[in-house]
């Protein structure tokens, strides 16, 4: 049996799903890109290829065997994405929750099923089918549960919005001794630049007491402030809209004082190590232009 147990995201991690781009299968046309940035990359024709991003899962992966970190991979679905185990399902406290996802994700669930049958039935749990909630957007933080969502009208002409409020509804039932907190997040169909895809898009809690945080992402001012008094203005680290972009707060932590980045990130990167972390900077720009990076690739089952 796996005893599965996550509580926040910075504690020592055990056990993970790391996803896999092997067999990635074809670029997507246009019509098929789930959000802008994919879509940006496959009209300027840099949308990243196989080879490139089996690289730098690889990097990753190293990574986790440096810190003797329990690494589970999916099964092998031929011509797949299955990149973004975050989407698929997550962990809280004890209980795995299986995500409702687009439709034609289902077989990406199939292929980790093998993990979730080590993991005692009782604790395995699947919304109903009104409830969006995909991993991305749920962020623990001890007592906490963040929650993403999309508040707008017209959340059903949106793809970009993942989340629905029966999503944070359905947490708030089965976790009741928790604060449940949802986020009205800025989504957008045409600008990556203006799309917080998921709530790990705008923001990142660190251990140490630290985060990131991109403010435009939150549609409610009174959403971001909650996090600088719950959190401190003086231990966050403010991302820029290019940075939000880039992905800067979908960085990963291994341990508290651990956290695997982006190689790029330079601003980033500099305050982490300024703020006592140790930096285990790897190549992901390539992953980044799906509009995904190392938390998205990540689904941990075990911390400390």
């Amino acid at each position: 049996m796996l005893q599965i147990n996550v509580k926040n995201e910075w504690s020592r991690l055990r056990a993970v799903v790391l996803g896999s781009a092997i067999n990635n299968g074809p670029t997507p046309t246009a019509e098929e890109a789930y959000d802008p940035k994919s879509l940006e990359h496959l009209l300027a024709g840099t949308y990243p290829v196989e080879a490139d991003m089996i690289n730098e899962m690889e990097a990753f992966n190293q990574v986790f065997q440096k810190y003797d970190v329990k690494v589970y991979r999916p099964e092998m679905i031929e011509n797949y994405n299955q990149i973004f185990t975050r989407d698929i399902g997550f962990v809280i406290d004890d209980t795995f929750i299986k995500a409702n996802i687009l439709p034609d994700r289902e077989r990406e669930l199939d292929a980790i099923q093998y993990i979730i049958d080590q993991i005692n039935p009782a604790k395995v749990v699947r919304p109903p089918e009104e409830v969006h909630i995909e991993g991305g957007d749920v962020i623990l933080w001890d007592d906490y549960i963040f929650i993403g969502t999309y508040k707008g009208s017209d959340y059903k002409d949106y793809i970009t919005a993942r989340t629905n409020i029966q999503g944070v509804a359905y947490i708030k039932k089965l976790f009741p001794n928790k604060i449940v907190k949802e986020f009205d997040l800025v989504k957008s169909k045409i600008e990556a630049r203006d799309n917080a895809l998921h709530l790990d898009c705008c923001f990142q809690p660190l251990g140490q007491g630290k985060g990131i945080i991109y403010k435009s992402g939150f549609r409610e001012e009174a959403d971001y402030m909650f996090l600088v008094n719950l959190i401190g203005k003086e231990n966050l680290f403010h991302i820029t809209r290019d940075e939000m972009y880039e992905m800067n707060s979908n960085v990963f932590s291994i341990a508290p004082n651990v956290v695997v980045s982006e190689k790029n990130f330079i601003r980033l990167n500099n305050w982490l190590c300024e703020n006592g972390f140790i930096v285990e900077e790897i190549p992901y720009a390539e992953i980044a232009k799906q509009e995904g990076l190392l938390r998205c690739s990540t689904l941990p089952l075990i911390r400390d």
